[in-house]
């Protein structure tokens, strides 16, 4: 397994950083998360049918460039060095592995090429009330289509998705035992969605409510009751990539505060002379280093296989994440009282960090994964 990025790959990383320098500078960002939708149409045109990013991990078959996990983490990593306000993440790394993982042959075709496009948004909703794994929205036969009913929590971008692919179980399962995925569109019938006010408003969350939605039984992602071993293989793959965002997101903090201690002047000097400051960026860099080599061999598993890939994305997820936010933390106490304010982007790294860390379920939940993978 080679942890170096080919030279390809890294063509990719520096054109994504060059077009997100531009388009999701601070101002930009700021813009966006200001707009109605969270994101800019204009950019995420580009995104999708000029820079085709929608596109790297969908295979070439269903309208995709047939890359992987590795491109995909190559991209995600300047994402979130920028913040980017996207639904990137909502489309390409759930939607997108919740179809390929679930989805047979004819509805990969049928709904890939719009999103690998950037024509479709989509969304996942798998959240409910009862934490990790909680699934208690139902799917109910009615001839010849499904009635769907319940309420998902916390859905990535649900408020601009038209594609919905929502985790729902037959009546009367519990625990993995008849849990089923279905593609639905937003605008149909019973299907109500209320924004959420979030701290993190570089990224959108909303409820969806189904009081009886009505799908024809071919929106149903392969067998019924029989999606729940899909679903979790999309969650991990989207871990992982979660995980190279967080990375990027850790790097850009201590860029930003390396930058400020050369430049901030105390008692005549600058304060990155200062021991204390010093030993903080240096855990800061400690953090960022060993969270970006869990993310990269995440991804390196992800692609190749040869290794279970449920505990290999909790670790990376529970490492980034409070890698992420330690060094936002650490950041904030460098720049001291003006990292507070609106002008400087260290707030808005630190409410994402925060908000990644409880996306995709909390690092608790993943070291207790970790922790029975290896026989505690």
């Amino acid at each position: 397994m080679d942890l170096r990025f080919t030279e390809e790959q890294e063509e990719l990383r520096a054109a994504a950083r060059a077009f997100l320098a531009e388009h999701s500078s601070s101002e930009a960002v700021r813009r966006a998360m200001a707009s109605e939708l969270g994101f800019e149409p204009e950019v995420w045109k580009r995104i999708g049918g000029e820079l085709g990013w929608t596109s790297v991990h969908v295979p070439e078959a269903y309208g995709g460039s047939g890359l992987g996990a590795v491109e995909l983490c190559a991209l995600l990593e300047p994402m979130g060095e920028a913040l980017l306000c996207a639904p990137f993440f909502s489309s390409v790394c759930l939607a997108t592995n919740a179809i390929l993982e679930a989805g047979s042959d004819a509805q990969k075709r049928e709904w890939l090429p719009g999103i690998a496009a950037g024509r479709t948004l989509a969304a996942l909703a798998f959240a409910e009330d009862g934490g990790p794994g909680a699934i208690a929205a139902t799917a109910r036969r009615e001839g010849a289509v499904y009635a769907l009913d319940g309420r998902k929590r916390f859905v990535l971008d649900g408020h601009c998705a038209e594609l919905l692919l929502v985790a729902v179980r037959r009546p009367g399962s519990a625990g993995t035992e008849g849990v089923s995925l279905f593609a639905v569109p937003a605008a149909s019938t019973g299907v109500e969605r209320r924004p959420l006010a979030t701290m993190d408003q570089t990224r959108r969350l909303c409820d969806v409510d189904l009081r009886g939605a009505r799908v024809p039984a071919s929106a149903l992602l392969g067998e019924e009751g029989a999606g729940a071993p899909a679903l979790a293989r999309a969650l991990d793959l989207a871990a992982v990539a979660l995980a190279a965002e967080q990375v990027g997101g850790a790097q850009r903090c201590l860029d930003m505060a390396v930058g400020h201690a050369k430049e901030r002047v105390q008692f005549g000097r600058p304060i990155a002379s200062f021991q204390a400051i010093k030993h903080a960026c240096a855990d800061m860099m400690v953090a960022v280093e060993s969270a970006r080599s869990a993310a990269y061999y995440a991804a390196c598993v992800a692609a190749e296989g040869g290794e279970p890939l449920a505990p290999i994305a909790s670790l990376a997820k529970a490492w980034c994440s409070e890698a992420y936010f330690r060094c936002a933390a650490d950041a904030l106490q460098i720049h001291g009282g003006v990292g507070f304010t609106w002008e400087y982007d260290v707030h808005l790294h630190l409410k994402r960090a925060r908000g990644s860390e409880s996306l995709l379920n909390s690092p608790d939940w993943h070291r207790e994964r970790v922790a029975r993978s290896i026989g505690l």
